[in-house]
Protein backbone atom coordinates (compact mmCIF):
# COMPACT_ATOMS: atom_id res chain seq x y z
CA UNK A 1 0.00 0.00 0.00
CA UNK A 2 2.87 2.42 0.52
CA UNK A 3 4.65 1.57 -2.35
CA UNK A 4 1.32 2.13 -4.30
CA UNK A 5 1.08 5.68 -2.52
CA UNK A 6 4.79 6.88 -3.07
CA UNK A 7 4.49 5.57 -6.79
CA UNK A 8 1.33 7.75 -7.03
CA UNK A 9 3.24 10.86 -5.64
CA UNK A 10 6.12 10.29 -8.08
CA UNK A 11 3.60 10.26 -11.18
CA UNK A 12 2.07 13.60 -9.78
CA UNK A 13 4.80 15.78 -9.42
CA UNK A 14 5.85 14.18 -12.48
CA UNK A 15 2.87 15.14 -14.30
CA UNK A 16 3.07 18.95 -12.08
CA UNK A 17 6.33 19.29 -13.15
CA UNK A 18 5.62 19.15 -16.78
CA UNK A 19 2.58 21.07 -16.56
CA UNK A 20 4.62 24.18 -14.78
CA UNK A 21 7.34 23.55 -17.70
CA UNK A 22 4.81 24.00 -20.39
CA UNK A 23 2.85 26.65 -18.52
CA UNK A 24 5.76 29.04 -17.37
CA UNK A 25 6.71 31.97 -19.84
CA UNK A 26 9.10 30.73 -22.27
CA UNK A 27 12.43 33.02 -23.10
CA UNK A 28 13.30 33.07 -26.76
CA UNK A 29 16.21 33.95 -28.32
CA UNK A 30 16.53 35.05 -31.64
CA UNK A 31 19.03 37.07 -33.82
CA UNK A 32 18.64 40.84 -35.79
CA UNK A 33 18.42 39.88 -39.50
CA UNK A 34 15.97 40.99 -42.12
CA UNK A 35 13.53 39.51 -42.43
CA UNK A 36 13.45 36.92 -39.82
CA UNK A 37 13.94 39.78 -37.13
CA UNK A 38 13.65 42.93 -37.86
CA UNK A 39 13.68 45.96 -35.33
CA UNK A 40 10.30 48.49 -36.04
CA UNK A 41 11.12 51.10 -32.52
CA UNK A 42 10.83 48.84 -29.80
CA UNK A 43 9.18 46.02 -31.28
CA UNK A 44 10.25 43.18 -33.28
CA UNK A 45 8.31 42.12 -36.29
CA UNK A 46 9.61 39.42 -39.32
CA UNK A 47 9.23 35.73 -39.90
CA UNK A 48 10.36 34.12 -37.21
CA UNK A 49 8.56 36.18 -35.34
CA UNK A 50 5.26 35.58 -36.75
CA UNK A 51 6.13 31.71 -36.25
CA UNK A 52 6.27 32.14 -32.75
CA UNK A 53 3.07 33.73 -32.48
CA UNK A 54 1.42 31.09 -34.41
CA UNK A 55 3.38 28.28 -32.57
CA UNK A 56 2.28 30.17 -29.03
CA UNK A 57 -1.52 29.81 -30.57
CA UNK A 58 -1.38 26.22 -30.76
CA UNK A 59 0.29 25.25 -28.27
CA UNK A 60 -0.69 27.66 -25.28
CA UNK A 61 2.38 28.92 -24.17
CA UNK A 62 3.84 32.36 -22.99
CA UNK A 63 7.32 34.22 -24.07
CA UNK A 64 9.26 36.62 -24.33
CA UNK A 65 11.86 37.30 -26.96
CA UNK A 66 15.27 38.46 -26.82
CA UNK A 67 18.21 39.00 -29.19
CA UNK A 68 21.28 37.05 -28.89
CA UNK A 69 23.85 39.14 -26.87
CA UNK A 70 26.98 38.61 -29.13
CA UNK A 71 25.03 38.40 -32.15
CA UNK A 72 26.11 34.75 -33.22
CA UNK A 73 24.28 31.96 -34.37
CA UNK A 74 26.46 29.34 -32.01
CA UNK A 75 29.62 27.46 -32.67
CA UNK A 76 31.56 25.35 -30.64
CA UNK A 77 35.28 27.22 -29.90
CA UNK A 78 38.57 25.53 -28.93
CA UNK A 79 37.85 25.13 -25.25
CA UNK A 80 35.05 23.23 -25.84
CA UNK A 81 32.47 25.93 -25.16
CA UNK A 82 29.46 27.28 -27.60
CA UNK A 83 28.63 30.88 -27.80
CA UNK A 84 25.82 32.35 -30.03
CA UNK A 85 22.57 31.43 -29.67
CA UNK A 86 22.95 27.49 -29.25
CA UNK A 87 25.73 29.01 -26.10
CA UNK A 88 22.70 30.58 -24.37
CA UNK A 89 19.77 27.54 -24.83
CA UNK A 90 22.87 25.53 -23.70
CA UNK A 91 23.54 27.62 -20.39
CA UNK A 92 19.91 28.00 -19.80
CA UNK A 93 20.05 31.66 -20.51
CA UNK A 94 17.42 30.58 -22.87
CA UNK A 95 13.99 27.81 -23.30
CA UNK A 96 14.26 28.27 -27.18
CA UNK A 97 16.49 29.77 -29.94
CA UNK A 98 13.96 30.75 -33.04
CA UNK A 99 15.97 32.09 -35.67
CA UNK A 100 17.65 30.59 -39.32
CA UNK A 101 18.95 28.14 -37.42
CA UNK A 102 20.71 25.88 -39.31
CA UNK A 103 20.31 22.08 -38.18
CA UNK A 104 23.70 19.75 -38.26
CA UNK A 105 25.08 17.07 -36.81
CA UNK A 106 27.25 18.89 -33.94
CA UNK A 107 24.37 21.43 -32.94
CA UNK A 108 22.26 18.45 -32.43
CA UNK A 109 24.72 16.35 -30.22
CA UNK A 110 24.20 19.47 -27.54
CA UNK A 111 20.71 20.68 -28.04
CA UNK A 112 16.88 19.64 -28.67
CA UNK A 113 16.13 20.86 -32.60
CA UNK A 114 12.69 20.23 -34.25
CA UNK A 115 12.09 19.09 -37.46
CA UNK A 116 12.67 22.23 -40.07
CA UNK A 117 10.71 25.03 -40.67
CA UNK A 118 12.23 26.28 -43.94
CA UNK A 119 14.66 24.47 -46.08
CA UNK A 120 17.31 25.79 -48.00
CA UNK A 121 21.13 25.11 -49.14
CA UNK A 122 24.09 27.03 -50.10
CA UNK A 123 24.56 29.38 -52.78
CA UNK A 124 26.79 32.41 -53.71
CA UNK A 125 25.76 36.23 -54.81
CA UNK A 126 27.87 38.30 -56.70
CA UNK A 127 27.14 41.19 -59.23
CA UNK A 128 25.07 40.12 -62.58
CA UNK A 129 28.32 42.04 -64.75
CA UNK A 130 30.50 39.28 -63.19
CA UNK A 131 28.01 35.91 -63.88
CA UNK A 132 27.12 36.88 -66.73
CA UNK A 133 28.78 35.39 -69.55
CA UNK A 134 30.72 37.22 -72.45
CA UNK A 135 28.55 38.45 -75.45
CA UNK A 136 29.11 38.92 -79.31
CA UNK A 137 27.66 42.19 -79.16
CA UNK A 138 29.10 43.68 -76.46
CA UNK A 139 29.56 46.54 -78.40
CA UNK A 140 26.16 47.47 -77.36
CA UNK A 141 26.81 47.52 -73.68
CA UNK A 142 27.56 51.20 -73.17
CA UNK A 143 23.58 51.85 -73.61
CA UNK A 144 20.64 49.98 -72.25
CA UNK A 145 17.79 48.18 -74.04
CA UNK A 146 15.74 51.58 -73.08
CA UNK A 147 18.42 53.69 -74.31
CA UNK A 148 18.59 52.17 -77.89
CA UNK A 149 15.17 52.04 -78.21
CA UNK A 150 15.09 55.71 -77.38
CA UNK A 151 17.88 56.52 -79.97
CA UNK A 152 15.65 54.60 -82.74
CA UNK A 153 12.93 56.39 -82.12
CA UNK A 154 14.93 59.81 -82.27
CA UNK A 155 16.37 58.91 -85.41
CA UNK A 156 13.07 58.42 -86.65
CA UNK A 157 11.30 61.61 -85.78
CA UNK A 158 14.05 63.42 -86.82
CA UNK A 159 14.30 61.97 -90.08
CA UNK A 160 10.56 62.61 -90.36
CA UNK A 161 10.83 66.13 -89.43
CA UNK A 162 13.52 66.79 -91.71
CA UNK A 163 11.09 65.34 -94.71
CA UNK A 164 8.33 67.57 -93.41
CA UNK A 165 10.27 71.22 -92.81
CA UNK A 166 11.82 70.44 -96.28
CA UNK A 167 8.00 70.38 -98.28
CA UNK A 168 6.95 72.43 -95.95
CA UNK A 169 9.07 75.59 -96.44
CA UNK A 170 9.01 77.56 -99.32
CA UNK A 171 12.86 78.21 -99.21
CA UNK A 172 13.30 74.67 -99.72
CA UNK A 173 10.89 73.70 -102.59
CA UNK A 174 10.08 77.26 -104.02
CA UNK A 175 7.90 75.44 -106.68
CA UNK A 176 6.44 72.04 -106.83
CA UNK A 177 5.19 71.73 -109.88
CA UNK A 178 8.55 73.07 -111.69
CA UNK A 179 11.11 72.47 -109.41
CA UNK A 180 12.39 68.78 -107.96
CA UNK A 181 12.39 68.07 -104.39
CA UNK A 182 15.78 67.13 -102.73
CA UNK A 183 14.65 65.87 -99.48
CA UNK A 184 12.52 62.45 -99.82
CA UNK A 185 11.75 60.17 -97.31
CA UNK A 186 14.71 57.90 -98.30
CA UNK A 187 17.15 61.09 -98.84
CA UNK A 188 16.05 62.22 -95.27
CA UNK A 189 16.77 59.19 -93.45
CA UNK A 190 20.46 58.73 -95.11
CA UNK A 191 20.92 62.64 -94.45
CA UNK A 192 20.84 62.29 -90.52
CA UNK A 193 22.37 59.08 -90.89
CA UNK A 194 25.65 60.65 -92.26
CA UNK A 195 25.78 62.94 -88.89
CA UNK A 196 26.59 59.66 -87.41
CA UNK A 197 29.92 59.55 -89.46
CA UNK A 198 30.75 62.66 -88.78
CA UNK A 199 30.93 63.14 -92.81
CA UNK A 200 27.62 64.32 -93.99
CA UNK A 201 25.13 63.59 -96.87
CA UNK A 202 24.73 66.55 -99.41
CA UNK A 203 22.48 68.34 -100.22
CA UNK A 204 22.39 70.31 -97.29
CA UNK A 205 19.17 72.13 -96.18
CA UNK A 206 18.81 75.63 -98.05
CA UNK A 207 15.74 77.05 -95.90
CA UNK A 208 16.42 78.17 -92.42
CA UNK A 209 14.35 75.96 -90.48
CA UNK A 210 16.10 72.78 -92.25
CA UNK A 211 18.91 74.09 -90.84
CA UNK A 212 18.44 74.10 -87.80
CA UNK A 213 16.87 70.98 -87.62
CA UNK A 214 20.18 69.41 -89.11
CA UNK A 215 22.06 71.56 -86.60
CA UNK A 216 20.49 70.37 -83.65
CA UNK A 217 20.65 66.87 -85.11
CA UNK A 218 24.43 67.27 -85.66
CA UNK A 219 25.13 68.43 -81.75
CA UNK A 220 22.76 65.44 -80.54
CA UNK A 221 24.66 62.76 -83.20
CA UNK A 222 28.25 64.32 -81.74
CA UNK A 223 27.15 64.30 -78.03
CA UNK A 224 25.65 60.74 -78.12
CA UNK A 225 28.76 59.20 -79.78
CA UNK A 226 30.96 61.15 -76.99
CA UNK A 227 28.72 59.03 -74.26
CA UNK A 228 29.00 56.15 -76.29
CA UNK A 229 32.70 55.94 -76.59
CA UNK A 230 33.63 57.45 -73.33
CA UNK A 231 31.42 54.76 -71.75
CA UNK A 232 32.39 52.24 -73.99
CA UNK A 233 36.57 52.42 -73.26
CA UNK A 234 35.95 52.25 -69.53
CA UNK A 235 34.29 49.25 -70.02
CA UNK A 236 37.17 47.81 -71.78
CA UNK A 237 39.65 48.97 -69.21
CA UNK A 238 37.80 48.72 -66.04
CA UNK A 239 39.52 47.39 -63.01
CA UNK A 240 36.81 44.53 -62.63
CA UNK A 241 38.22 41.72 -65.38
CA UNK A 242 35.28 40.02 -66.66
CA UNK A 243 35.09 36.12 -65.77
CA UNK A 244 31.84 34.73 -66.02
CA UNK A 245 30.77 32.88 -63.11
CA UNK A 246 27.50 30.21 -62.94
CA UNK A 247 28.96 27.61 -60.28
CA UNK A 248 31.37 26.59 -57.08
CA UNK A 249 33.43 25.23 -59.61
CA UNK A 250 34.02 28.20 -61.66
CA UNK A 251 34.31 30.27 -58.21
CA UNK A 252 37.37 28.00 -57.23
CA UNK A 253 39.18 27.87 -60.44
CA UNK A 254 39.99 31.35 -60.71
CA UNK A 255 41.80 33.82 -58.69
CA UNK A 256 40.22 37.30 -60.16
CA UNK A 257 36.95 37.51 -57.86
CA UNK A 258 37.71 37.26 -54.00
CA UNK A 259 34.78 35.16 -51.81
CA UNK A 260 34.04 34.38 -48.34
CA UNK A 261 30.93 33.58 -46.42
CA UNK A 262 30.34 34.45 -42.10
CA UNK A 263 32.62 33.51 -39.51
CA UNK A 264 32.28 30.67 -37.97
CA UNK A 265 28.77 29.65 -39.47
CA UNK A 266 27.44 26.57 -40.80
CA UNK A 267 28.37 27.37 -43.97
CA UNK A 268 32.15 27.47 -43.24
CA UNK A 269 31.84 24.33 -41.59
CA UNK A 270 30.27 22.92 -44.31
CA UNK A 271 33.50 23.75 -46.98
CA UNK A 272 36.05 23.21 -43.94
CA UNK A 273 34.52 19.60 -43.26
CA UNK A 274 33.76 18.70 -46.95
CA UNK A 275 36.05 15.80 -48.60
CA UNK A 276 35.24 17.29 -51.88
CA UNK A 277 37.93 18.19 -54.01
CA UNK A 278 36.57 21.49 -54.82
CA UNK A 279 34.86 22.20 -52.10
CA UNK A 280 37.78 22.02 -49.77
CA UNK A 281 39.92 24.57 -52.34
CA UNK A 282 37.01 26.57 -51.66
CA UNK A 283 38.07 26.22 -47.57
CA UNK A 284 41.42 26.94 -48.57
CA UNK A 285 41.23 30.07 -50.45
CA UNK A 286 38.86 31.76 -47.45
CA UNK A 287 41.86 30.58 -45.26
CA UNK A 288 44.43 31.53 -46.86
CA UNK A 289 42.68 34.94 -48.12
CA UNK A 290 40.79 35.87 -44.80
CA UNK A 291 38.07 36.98 -46.63
CA UNK A 292 35.26 35.69 -44.02
CA UNK A 293 33.03 38.70 -43.21
CA UNK A 294 31.58 39.19 -39.84
CA UNK A 295 27.70 38.47 -40.96
CA UNK A 296 25.50 38.73 -43.82
CA UNK A 297 24.97 42.39 -44.13
CA UNK A 298 28.77 43.29 -44.41
CA UNK A 299 28.63 40.11 -47.35
CA UNK A 300 26.50 41.64 -49.14
CA UNK A 301 27.93 44.90 -49.30
CA UNK A 302 30.99 43.70 -50.61
CA UNK A 303 28.87 41.73 -52.95
CA UNK A 304 27.45 44.97 -54.11
CA UNK A 305 30.90 46.71 -54.24
CA UNK A 306 32.19 44.34 -56.98
CA UNK A 307 34.68 41.77 -57.01
CA UNK A 308 32.95 39.73 -54.61
CA UNK A 309 30.92 36.66 -54.18
CA UNK A 310 29.55 35.94 -50.83
CA UNK A 311 28.06 32.46 -49.58
CA UNK A 312 25.38 31.77 -47.47
CA UNK A 313 22.50 30.39 -47.30
CA UNK A 314 20.17 30.29 -50.25
CA UNK A 315 16.94 31.55 -48.64
CA UNK A 316 18.58 34.71 -47.27
CA UNK A 317 20.91 35.48 -50.58
CA UNK A 318 17.30 35.41 -52.40
CA UNK A 319 16.16 38.64 -50.15
CA UNK A 320 19.22 40.16 -50.72
CA UNK A 321 19.01 39.68 -54.77
CA UNK A 322 15.34 40.91 -54.54
CA UNK A 323 16.09 44.12 -52.51
CA UNK A 324 19.65 44.71 -55.18
CA UNK A 325 18.70 44.93 -58.53
CA UNK A 326 22.43 44.44 -59.84
CA UNK A 327 23.08 41.32 -57.52
CA UNK A 328 22.22 37.93 -58.75
CA UNK A 329 22.35 34.18 -56.93
CA UNK A 330 24.15 31.56 -58.54
CA UNK A 331 21.26 28.63 -60.29
CA UNK A 332 23.98 26.19 -58.11
CA UNK A 333 22.43 25.37 -54.83
CA UNK A 334 24.48 22.43 -52.73
CA UNK A 335 24.39 20.80 -49.06
CA UNK A 336 20.73 20.98 -49.01
CA UNK A 337 19.40 21.49 -45.42
CA UNK A 338 16.88 23.31 -42.78
CA UNK A 339 16.27 25.73 -40.51
CA UNK A 340 14.88 24.55 -37.32
CA UNK A 341 14.20 25.72 -33.07
CA UNK A 342 16.77 24.46 -30.77
CA UNK A 343 16.08 23.76 -26.49
CA UNK A 344 17.51 22.04 -24.17
CA UNK A 345 18.42 18.26 -24.27
CA UNK A 346 15.26 16.86 -22.29
CA UNK A 347 12.66 20.20 -23.25
CA UNK A 348 9.25 18.55 -22.75
CA UNK A 349 8.09 20.86 -25.82
CA UNK A 350 10.39 20.04 -28.75
CA UNK A 351 7.94 16.97 -29.44
CA UNK A 352 4.84 18.84 -29.16
CA UNK A 353 6.57 21.77 -31.58
CA UNK A 354 7.96 19.34 -34.26
CA UNK A 355 4.32 18.50 -34.85
CA UNK A 356 3.19 21.85 -34.60
CA UNK A 357 5.79 22.93 -37.31
CA UNK A 358 4.37 20.26 -39.46
CA UNK A 359 0.80 21.18 -39.11
CA UNK A 360 1.65 24.84 -40.46
CA UNK A 361 3.94 23.40 -43.02
CA UNK A 362 0.85 21.50 -44.15
CA UNK A 363 -1.90 23.86 -43.35
CA UNK A 364 0.33 26.43 -45.96
CA UNK A 365 0.75 29.02 -42.99
CA UNK A 366 4.16 28.33 -43.72
CA UNK A 367 4.61 29.05 -47.53
CA UNK A 368 2.06 32.29 -46.77
CA UNK A 369 4.58 33.90 -44.19
CA UNK A 370 7.56 32.90 -46.84
CA UNK A 371 5.50 34.79 -49.56
CA UNK A 372 4.93 37.46 -46.49
CA UNK A 373 8.01 38.71 -45.70
CA UNK A 374 10.06 37.76 -49.15
CA UNK A 375 9.76 40.06 -51.90
CA UNK A 376 8.81 38.13 -54.88
CA UNK A 377 11.10 40.24 -57.73
CA UNK A 378 13.40 42.80 -57.48
CA UNK A 379 12.25 46.02 -55.43
CA UNK A 380 15.19 48.19 -56.02
CA UNK A 381 13.63 52.18 -56.21
CA UNK A 382 16.16 53.35 -57.73
CA UNK A 383 16.32 50.66 -60.43
CA UNK A 384 20.53 49.69 -60.05
CA UNK A 385 22.31 48.59 -63.30
CA UNK A 386 24.20 45.53 -63.29
CA UNK A 387 26.95 47.40 -65.29
CA UNK A 388 27.50 50.81 -66.12
CA UNK A 389 25.57 51.12 -69.10
CA UNK A 390 23.94 54.41 -69.51
CA UNK A 391 19.58 55.03 -69.53
CA UNK A 392 17.66 57.60 -71.26
CA UNK A 393 17.30 59.32 -67.27
CA UNK A 394 21.04 59.91 -67.88
CA UNK A 395 21.31 61.86 -70.99
CA UNK A 396 17.14 62.75 -70.77
CA UNK A 397 19.50 66.35 -71.70
CA UNK A 398 20.33 66.09 -75.12
CA UNK A 399 16.97 64.03 -76.02
CA UNK A 400 15.06 67.22 -74.44
CA UNK A 401 17.69 69.46 -76.94
CA UNK A 402 16.68 67.14 -80.08
CA UNK A 403 13.02 67.23 -79.05
CA UNK A 404 13.21 71.38 -78.66
CA UNK A 405 15.24 71.92 -82.10
CA UNK A 406 12.64 69.37 -84.12
CA UNK A 407 9.91 71.54 -82.64
CA UNK A 408 11.51 74.74 -83.62
CA UNK A 409 12.26 73.44 -87.01
CA UNK A 410 8.61 72.39 -88.06
CA UNK A 411 7.27 75.72 -86.29
CA UNK A 412 9.46 78.16 -88.72
CA UNK A 413 8.76 76.16 -91.59
CA UNK A 414 4.77 76.67 -90.84
CA UNK A 415 5.46 80.67 -90.06
CA UNK A 416 7.29 80.72 -93.60
CA UNK A 417 4.39 78.87 -95.79
CA UNK A 418 1.90 81.08 -93.82
CA UNK A 419 3.66 84.24 -94.90
CA UNK A 420 4.13 83.00 -98.55
CA UNK A 421 0.27 82.19 -98.43
CA UNK A 422 -0.57 85.49 -96.90
CA UNK A 423 1.36 87.11 -100.28
CA UNK A 424 -0.66 84.59 -102.42
CA UNK A 425 -3.90 85.76 -100.93
CA UNK A 426 -3.38 89.09 -101.28
CA UNK A 427 -2.62 89.30 -105.00
CA UNK A 428 -5.41 86.46 -106.05
CA UNK A 429 -7.91 88.47 -103.70
CA UNK A 430 -8.13 85.40 -101.96
CA UNK A 431 -8.60 84.28 -97.88
CA UNK A 432 -5.11 83.75 -96.38
CA UNK A 433 -6.93 80.53 -95.31
CA UNK A 434 -7.83 79.77 -98.73
CA UNK A 435 -4.41 79.88 -100.10
CA UNK A 436 -2.52 78.03 -97.52
CA UNK A 437 -4.89 75.30 -98.14
CA UNK A 438 -3.74 75.12 -101.77
CA UNK A 439 -0.14 75.50 -100.83
CA UNK A 440 -0.44 72.62 -98.80
CA UNK A 441 -2.29 70.73 -101.41
CA UNK A 442 0.26 71.93 -103.94
CA UNK A 443 3.20 69.98 -101.75
CA UNK A 444 1.68 67.12 -99.45
CA UNK A 445 -2.16 66.13 -101.56
CA UNK A 446 -2.83 65.42 -105.49
CA UNK A 447 -2.99 68.92 -106.52
CA UNK A 448 0.90 69.20 -106.65
CA UNK A 449 0.59 65.79 -108.81
CA UNK A 450 -1.75 67.20 -111.34
CA UNK A 451 -0.09 70.43 -111.72
CA UNK A 452 2.90 68.22 -112.35
CA UNK A 453 0.90 66.24 -115.23
CA UNK A 454 -0.69 68.99 -116.50
CA UNK A 455 2.81 70.84 -116.83
CA UNK A 456 3.86 68.13 -118.54
CA UNK A 457 1.40 67.52 -121.06
CA UNK A 458 1.57 71.36 -122.06
CA UNK A 459 5.25 70.97 -122.37
CA UNK A 460 4.77 67.77 -125.07
CA UNK A 461 1.87 69.89 -126.95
Amino acid sequence: MAGCLALIGCVAALTVAVCTADTKELSITTIKIDPYTMSTGSDLEGYCIDLISELSKKLGFTYKVQLVKDNRYGSIDSSGNWNGMIGEVIRGEADLAVAPLTLTAVREQFVEMTTPFMQTGIGFILRKDLASEESHFSFLSPFTTDMWVGILIAFLLTGLCIFLVARISPSEWAEPETDEHSFTLLHSFWYITGAFTLQGAGPHPKALSGRIVSAIWWVFAVLLLACYFANFNSMLHSDIKHVSIKSFEDLAKQDVIDYGTVDAGSSMAFFKNSNIAVYRRIYQHMERRKSYVSNMEEGIRRAQEGNFAFIGEAVSLDLAVARYCKLTRSQEVIAMRGYSIAAPLGFPLVKNLTVAILQLSESGELNYLRNKWWPQSCMESDGAQSSGALQPHNLRGIFLLLGLGLGLGLLLALLELVAKARSQAKDSKKSCCSALRTELSRRFGSGGESADQETSDKSKA
